[in-house]
């Protein structure tokens, strides 16, 4: 399969993964394979409620927390989606969202190289 084609069923797959979790989807996405690492970047993820409560320190710290336990419950269901996708193990998901631009990141680290298929 050609690397942009791959990028673009993981972007999708973890964009429907993410309106299943909290209602809707991403603005918008992009993954890009760098050697056994895939790294999914999705724009516009926060939901209105989430980016009300962006305008107070203490909201941001409640998104955050949020956050990581929704990443927390979903992680096996991702692991699955990149494994089907990418036809590899993931070793490791490492994950962050900013409260200042409303993107998320998630980085998967995976069992071979993708980039010598």
């Amino acid at each position: 399969m050609i690397k942009g084609n791959l990028e673009e069923k993981i972007t999708n797959a973890m964009i429907k993964i993410q309106k299943e979790q909290t209602g809707r989807g991403a603005g918008e996405g992009k993954s890009y394979i760098v050697s056994d690492m895939v790294i999914v970047r999705l724009k516009g993820v926060l939901t209105p409620a989430e980016k009300h409560l962006m305008h107070v320190s203490e909201g941001r710290k409640l998104v955050k927390e949020l956050r990581i336990h929704l990443e927390e419950a979903t992680r096996h269901e991702m692991e699955q989606v990149m494994q089907k996708v990418t036809g590899t193990q993931v070793i490791s998901v490492h994950h962050d969202i900013s409260t200042k631009t409303g993107e998320s990141i998630d980085i998967f680290i995976m069992e071979k190289d993708l980039e010598m298929f």
